[in-house]
C-alpha cells in the first residue's frame, strides 16, 4: 500500500519534474509533424489538412493517452516502469515472451540514440530563420555533449532546472493555437473521426502519411520508462495539461493552414507562422530551448531500461549510480557514454534533421508493438475479462501495424540506421542471456554440511599457513544449504585456504525494486555461515557494507565471536581480519562446444572484458580481495585418441 501511495501521489515539485524530463520528446512534436505530413510542394489542401489533424487528435488519444497513460501505466513493477519492468510481472508465464522484450528494449535504447540528434537539430536550425548561414552542427555537438554531461547530477535536479522551461513551452503552444484557432474555427471539425479515415483510405497515397503522423506519439513509451522517475499520478494529473496544450496548438497550426489553401508551403515551417513577428526570437529562443529538453526523457528512460536489463540477465553488469536517496534517480554512466558516442556519430553522419527524420519513428514502433504483445499477456496473466484483452489486443496491433508499415518507407533513407543500432543492441541481449544458461549448465552445487567436518579439520590444522580470519566468498547458489563445487575446490585443492571461520555470501536479485532483507544459515556456531542478501534490483549492492551491518548484528545478538583467533591479538581483544574472495570465471581450452555455443560463449567473454569486474559490481570496496580465474568447461573434449608409444629399455642397463 505504501508503494502504491508513493506512486500515485501528486506534489508540485512532482508536476514540474515530470514536465521536465517526462514529456519532452512528445511534448516538441508540433514543431515538425504537420511540415512533415503535408509537404514543401504538394498545394495545401482543407480536406487533407483536417485529416492530417484529426490523424494527430485520435492518435494522441488511442495511442498515448488511452493505451499508455490509462491503460500501461497501471502496469507497474513496484512503482517502476518500462518493457522490462513489465517483461518481469509476466516472463514465468512463458519463455517466449523473451522475445518481444528483447526486440522491445533494443529498439528503445536504438531510438535513445536517434532523439536528442532529431531534437537538438531541429531546434538549432530554427536560428537559420535568423542567421541563414550559421554552422549548426559543430553547436548541435557542444549542446549535446553538455547534456550528456550533467546527467551525473541526477534526474531530480535536471528536471527540477528543466520543469520550468517546459511549463513556458507548453503555455506558449496554448496561447498560439487558440489566437489561431479563433480565425479559423472550421478547423475543430476534424475532431470527427471521418476526415481521418478519408485521408487514409481515400486519398491517394493518404496511408502511407501515418509514417509522419506517427512522430506525434513517438515520446509515449518513454514516459512508461520514466515511471519510477515522477510517479503515476504526477504523470496523468500533467498528461491533461499537455495534451491540452499540444492539440491547441496542432488545431491552431491546422487553422492557419486553411487560410493558406491552394498555396505550397516550401521552406515556412506552420509551427512559427503562429507567431506574431514580434515574438518570433523569443519564440525561437523558447522552441530551441525544448527541444534540448526533449532528449532528456529517453535518456533517463534509457538508464532505468538497463537497470532492469542486468537484473533479467539481458545485458553485462555495469555501475550504476543513485545521484540522491529519492526512490528512481538513476544514473549509468557506461550508457550515458554509448549514447553520447551514438549520438555524436548520427550527427555527423546525417548532419541535418531533415536527414535524421527519415532514420526516426521506425525503431519505437517495434517497441510499441511489442509492448502490446507484453501487455496483452498481462491482461491475460491478471485474469482480465477476454473480451476487453482481445479487444486491447486487436485494436493495437492493428494500429501499431499500420504505423510499422508505413514507417518502412523510410528504411532506405535512413530508417536502417535506428535497426542496424538495435540489431547490435539486440545481439548483446541475446548472448547474454544465453550465455547465462549456457553456464547453467556446468555450474555444479553442492551441500555444505556435507564438507563441515573437512572445514573444521582444515581451521585447526596448524600445518597449513593461515590464509585469514575470516574468508568469504562470494556464492551463486540460492538455496541456503548449498555453494558451488568450485569455493570447495578453491578452499581445499587449489590451495588450501585456512581460516576460522568460513562465511558464504550469496546476493539475490527481486522484482522488487527497493527490498533490502537477508537471511542467517549457522551451519556450524563459530566455524560456517551463509548469508544471503535479498536485494532490489535497484538497490546499489554495497556488499562490503551490508556485510559489516550483518556481522554487527550477529555480534550484537552474540551468535558469533570475531575476535582474533592469535593468542597475542586475542588478549587484546583485536578484530580478526576478513578476506574475501571472488570466483572469476574463464573460457577453458578443454571444451568441445558446438560452433554457435562456442562464439556465443566466446562473444560474451569479449564483451565481459570491457565491463564492471565482479568485485567492483558487488561494491567490494576493501584491499582484502581476491579475484580467482577458474576454467569453465562447460562441454569436455571426450574421446581423445592418444596413442602411447612403449620406448625400449636399454639392454645395457639391464643386470
Amino acid at each position: 500500500m505504501e508503494n502504491k501511495h508513493h506512486l500515485d501521489k501528486v506534489t508540485a515539485a512532482g508536476l514540474l519534474v515530470a514536465m521536465g524530463i517526462i514529456f519532452g520528446d512528445i511534448g516538441t512534436s508540433p514543431l515538425y509533424v504537420l511540415s512533415a505530413i503535408i509537404g514543401p510542394s504538394q498545394p495545401i489542401r482543407a480536406d487533407v489538412v483536417r485529416g492530417a489533424i484529426s490523424c494527430i487528435f485520435w492518435t494522441l488519444t488511442l495511442q498515448t493517452t488511452v493505451k499508455y497513460v490509462i491503460l500501461i501505466l497501471r502496469a507497474d513493477n513496484k512503482g517502476e516502469g518500462g518493457i522490462f519492468a513489465l517483461y518481469a510481472l509476466v516472463r514465468r508465464h512463458a519463455k517466449w515472451l523473451t522475445i518481444p522484450a528483447v526486440i522491445g528494449g533494443s529498439a528503445l535504447l536504438a531510438d535513445g540514440i536517434i532523439t536528442p540528434p532529431v531534437s537538438v537539430s531541429s531546434a538549432i536550425e530554427g536560428l537559420e530563420l535568423l542567421y541563414p548561414h550559421i554552422p549548426t552542427v559543430p553547436i548541435v555537438l557542444g549542446i549535446l555533449t553538455v547534456l550528456f554531461l550533467i546527467q551525473a547530477l541526477g534526474t531530480s535536479v535536471v528536471g527540477t532546472a528543466f520543469g520550468p522551461v517546459m511549463l513556458l513551452w507548453f503555455v506558449m503552444l496554448g496561447v498560439l493555437g487558440v489566437m489561431n484557432i479563433v480565425d479559423a474555427p472550421a478547423i475543430l471539425s476534424a475532431i470527427n473521426p471521418y476526415y481521418a479515415w478519408w485521408l487514409l483510405a481515400e486519398y491517394p497515397g493518404g496511408f502511407w502519411l501515418l509514417g509522419s503522423v506517427f512522430l506525434c506519439t513517438t515520446g509515449a513509451e518513454a514516459l512508461y520508462s520514466d515511471l519510477g522517475h515522477c510517479g503515476r499520478g504526477n504523470i496523468r494529473v500533467s498528461w491533461v495539461f499537455v495534451k491540452t496544450c499540444l492539440l491547441l496548438n496542432y488545431f491552431g497550426q491546422g487553422a492557419w493552414l486553411l487560410t493558406m489553401e491552394g498555396q505550397a508551403l516550401a521552406e515556412r515551417k506552420p509551427f512559427y507562422a503562429l507567431m506574431p513577428d514580434w515574438f518570433l526570437i523569443a519564440g525561437i529562443g523558447i522552441a530551441t530551448a525544448a527541444t534540448v529538453i526533449a532528449s532528456q526523457a529517453l535518456i533517463t528512460g534509457s538508464f532505468t531500461l538497463i537497470s532492469e536489463a542486468i537484473r533479467l540477465n539481458l545485458w553485462p553488469k555495469v555501475v550504476l549510480r543513485y545521484p540522491s536517496n529519492k526512490k528512481g534517480q538513476l544514473y549509468v554512466p557506461s550508457i550515458n557514454l554509448l549514447l553520447w558516442v551514438g549520438c555524436m556519430g548520427v550527427v555527423l553522419y546525417f548532419r541535418e534533421s531533415s536527414n535524421m527524420e527519415a532514420a526516426y519513428g521506425l525503431a519505437i514502433t517495434l517497441t510499441m508493438l511489442m509492448t502490446t504483445m507484453l501487455m496483452t499477456y498481462y491482461l491475460y496473466s491478471h485474469r482480465y475479462r477476454a473480451w476487453g484483452v482481445l479487444l486491447f489486443l486487436i485494436v493495437y496491433v492493428g494500429l501499431e501495424g499500420a504505423f510499422l508499415v508505413a514507417n518502412l518507407i523510410k528504411f532506405p533513407h535512413g530508417g536502417w540506421v535506428s535497426l542496424l543500432i538495435g540489431a547490435g543492441i539486440a545481439v548483446v541481449m541475446y548472448t547474454w542471456l544465453k550465455a547465462f544458461y549456457i553456464k547453467l549448465r556446468l555450474t555444479e552445487y553442492v551441500r555444505i554440511d556435507s564438507y563441515l567436518q573437512p572445514l573444521k579439520e582444515l581451521s585447526r590444522d596448524i600445518s597449513i599457513p593461515k590464509y585469514a580470519t575470516h574468508l568469504v566468498f562470494m556464492s551463486n547458489a540460492a538455496r541456503q544449504s548449498e555453494i558451488e563445487s568450485k569455493i570447495i575446490y578453491s578452499i581445499f585443492q587449489k590451495r588450501p585456504k585456512r581460516a576460522d571461520i568460513f562465511w558464504f555470501v550469496h546476493v539475490d536479485i527481486t522484482d522488487d525494486p527497493y527490498t533490502m532483507e537477508y537471511k542467517v544459515n549457522t551451519i556450524a556456531t563459530d566455524d560456517a555461515y551463509k548469508i544471503t542478501f535479498r536485494l532490489g534490483f535497484r538497490v546499489e549492492q554495497r556488499i562490503n557494507l551490508f556485510f559489516r551491518k550483518v556481522i554487527e548484528d550477529m555480534v550484537k545478538n552474540r551468535e558469533v565471536d570475531i575476535t582474533s583467533r592469535y593468542e597475542s591479538l586475542s588478549r587484546q581483544h583485536v578484530i580478526g581480519d576478513f578476506r574475501f574472495v571472488v570466483l572469476e570465471k574463464f573460457l577453458s581450452f578443454e571444451n568441445d562446444l558446438p560452433w554457435m555455443e562456442r562464439m556465443i560463449m566466446n562473444l560474451y567473454f569479449f564483451i565481459k572484458g570491457f565491463t564492471t569486474t565482479e568485485d567492483r559490481w558487488f561494491g567490494l570496496d576493501t584491499s582484502s580481495v581476491k579475484i580467482e580465474k577458474v576454467p569453465l568447461v562447460i562441454r569436455p573434449v571426450e574421446n581423445i585418441k592418444l596413442k602411447r608409444i612403449d620406448v625400449p629399455l636399454n639392454p645395457g642397463l639391464i643386470g
